[in-house]
């Protein structure tokens, strides 16, 4: 018989060996457990993050597609080429338009998908989705509104779906699907119900607030259709209206901010002008060479606006001046050189414009009211005259300015009387009408040159010269709508490809579905 010598030594070390793998097993996951993070998101954090990033300009903390914006309105220009993209469309500065997309997917859009699954099945929180379904409207009509064909239907299913290469929807069906959404959202709200409460940093959860907010983004949305369908048009504004708009400043939709701490916590376009422009305040050590436009200028100086010296300033002898009669805008055409009368031209107001803490105003009262005017001169609202709505917007626009920056943007009653009676709507064709309403919009909205450009692509309106500065990419002329980014060509080439095929060439001049001549 065969002895087997048993090796006690080995067997003792591995039972010891499986005993210490149990034990490290028991405790592994406990180890490995990040005790500051959530199984599953909280649907408020989330949101409020979502209003953050909606607001932010198309980038974290802000982005040059603000900033150029600015310039295509012709409100400021640069005399760097780079900062200038703008209001001097440069060939080789076309990739700026991609930052929008690139930011709106992973961030607000994303945000809300994951709110909207969190809460949809839970009855008791039907505001919660309402909300997050008529702010994911506004998120997704800022991106159409710029790109045209973009990805909707498919957008967002990355993490539930594995649908890593959305198909672009048609920029019609996008609309039309928004606007459906804006009615069916503003339906179900329900003031007995909870809400975000302070989570949401636009209006804390008011219902009824809420639904004035998607009523006035239907009015906006259906007014966008009279090139297009005009039939359309009148359907959806009359039911905005019927349904409610925002007629009072206690209703306006603002996103607030404060002027300290984390950065995100700050107006983001003022963030970015703020830091790279104006933080030295001197008027002179501008770092992207910035200045308020002479267009813009002139024309305030041009009706005796009283809001000039609210938004602007030129640096005399190191302190800001807001003599009306002292502002001088700077040119567009000057050419990558800093011009020697630099400190000479006006500036945004550190007081009232480049406030840090100040509200970034979503939609107003005044832009209700001019777009209620054209209604008006349509024939589809007879609740007042195109004349006196023209009026109030006026007003409201005015008014808006403390609503921004407090006593320091506050105008007299009685200067805005004044402009008011120097201002009347004009009697003649509606073109005519039409010129002098989205002129005084283009003033009255300021800084929101986003909306401005949207309603002077529909409307013709400001009457802005192009600027047709060498190597620009438009053949002189502004541009309609921006690039995609290259990452969609390279990623996502099929539906690239078939959005291209059927909205038109991927380039500057290509007009967008209600962009119609």
């Amino acid at each position: 018989m065969k002895i087997v010598k048993l090796n006690y030594k080995g067997i003792l070390s591995a039972a010891m060996a499986a005993i210490l793998l149990a034990s490290c097993d028991k405790g592994y996951k406990q180890l490995n457990v990040n005790p500051d993070a959530v199984s599953s998101p909280t649907p408020q954090y989330v949101f409020t993050l979502a209003e953050y990033d909606g607001c932010g300009y198309g980038g974290q903390y802000g982005s040059s597609a603000a900033d150029f914006l600015l310039g295509t309105m012709q409100y400021t220009t640069s005399y760097n080429d780079v900062a200038g993209f703008g209001s001097k469309y440069i060939n080789s500065q076309v990739q700026q338009t991609y930052g929008a997309f690139n930011a709106a997917y992973p961030d607000e859009i994303n945000e809300l998908g994951i709110v909207m699954k969190a809460v949809k099945t839970d009855p008791t929180k039907i505001n919660w989705l309402a909300e997050a379904r008529i702010w994911r409207v506004y998120c997704y009509m800022r991106q159409t509104d710029l790109y045209g064909d973009i990805p909707y239907s498919q957008a967002g299913l990355g993490y539930d779906s594995s649908l890593y290469k959305p198909a672009y929807d048609p920029q019609q069906s996008i609309y039309m699907n928004l606007l459906s959404e804006l009615d069916a959202a503003a339906q179900s709200l329900d003031a007995t119900k909870s809400t975000f409460g302070a989570s949401d940093l636009i209006y804390g959860g008011n219902t009824a607030q809420w639904k004035k907010f998607a009523y006035s983004l239907m009015l906006r949305m259906g007014m966008r259709l009279t090139k297009v369908d005009i039939a359309s048009a009148q359907t959806w504004v009359t039911k905005a209206i019927a349904g409610g708009v925002i007629l009072q400043d206690a209703d306006i939709a603002k996103m607030t901010y404060i002027a300290n701490g984390q950065n995100i916590n700050k107006n983001p376009l003022v963030l970015d002008l703020w830091n790279n422009d104006y933080i030295a305040q001197n008027g002179q050590t501008n770092t992207e060479g910035g200045k308020y436009a002479d267009t813009w200028i002139s024309y305030l100086q041009s009706t005796n606006d009283p809001r000039l010296p609210i938004i602007s300033v030129v640096w005399i002898g190191g302190k800001p001046d807001t003599t009306s009669s002292k502002q001088l805008g700077m040119s567009q055409d000057i050419a990558n050189k800093i011009p020697a009368n630099f400190v000479t031209f006006s500036e945004p107001n550190p007081a009232t414009v480049l406030g840090l803490g100040s509200s970034k105003l979503l939609f107003t009262a005044a832009e209700s009211y001019f777009l209620l005017t054209e209604a008006a001169l349509r024939g589809w609202y007879s609740g007042a005259t195109a004349s006196s709505l023209y009026t109030l917007g006026i007003q409201a626009a005015m008014r808006h300015w403390s609503i921004v920056a407090g006593s320091a943007g506050t105008i007299s009653a009685s200067a805005i009387n004044t402009y008011v009676n120097n201002n009347p709507l004009v009697t003649g064709t509606l073109d005519q009408q039409m010129k002098q309403i989205y002129t005084q919009f283009w003033v009255s909205i300021f800084p929101d040159a986003q909306e401005v450009y949207n309603n002077y692509r529909r409307t013709g309106y400001p009457a802005l010269v192009p600027n047709n500065y060498p190597t620009n990419a438009t053949g002189g002329q502004i541009f309609r709508r921006f690039l995609y980014p290259i990452s969609e060509q390279t990623l996502n080439t099929t539906n690239y490809n078939a959005a291209v095929a059927r909205q038109g060439p991927d380039n500057l001049m290509t007009r967008i579905w209600w962009d119609k001549q």
